[in-house]
């Protein structure tokens, strides 16, 4: 879509919701409704000062009409996944891509048996998890703790702490953290 019919359907959209006809929208500025339709349907370009003018009597101003809200991701598929595996070929896949902008960061991990994941320094922020397949272990601080499948777990990450795998079988285990690490 060229910009002219952007800048059209956007003027249009904003003297609609202002309940304003092209006429009225044409008086406001000194300008004549031919040139309001002509510029509502993309086939004129306005100049940067008429165009302000424009928007001023729409209610608002250069920079919040040209600013594209978009609406946030909500829905992520497979195909969205970022994937990675370690040398014992376990995997990781980060179920959100762009989670560093978000308050939480989910990944599902496939633990291969006597394998565990990297050891977290303590880092401010909690942990969860919900084990999907097999069982795991919960290494926090000092102390171990099996998770089967269908138990799940939480904890603050101020020690340090991994999971290793306790199935003879491989694990899978929902990972969610808060705030997400990088």
């Amino acid at each position: 879509m060229e910009i002219e019919e952007r800048i059209g359907i956007r003027i249009k959209d904003l003297r609609n919701k202002n309940g304003l006809t092209q006429e009225e929208l044409a008086a406001r500025t000194e300008l004549t409704k031919g040139f309001i339709s002509q510029l509502e349907r993309g086939q004129t370009a306005p100049s940067v000062s008429t165009l302000q003018d424009i928007v001023e009597c729409l209610g608002t101003n250069l920079s919040e009409f040209f600013s594209e809200e978009r609406e946030p991701q909500i829905v992520y598929k497979k195909e969205d996944y970022f994937e990675s595996e370690d040398a014992n070929g376990n995997t990781v896949n980060w179920l959100v891509a762009s989670a560093q902008s978000k308050s939480i960061e989910p990944i599902l991990v496939r633990l291969h048996p006597g394998t565990s994941t990297a050891l977290d320094k303590p880092h401010d922020g909690e942990e969860f998890g919900y084990v999907l397949e097999g069982a795991v272990n919960v290494v926090y601080g000092d102390h171990t703790y099996t998770v089967r499948k269908g138990d799940s777990f939480i904890y603050p990450a101020n020690k340090p702490h991994n999971i290793t795998s306790a199935s003879s079988r491989d694990s899978v285990f929902l990972w969610v953290s808060t705030p997400p690490s990088f």
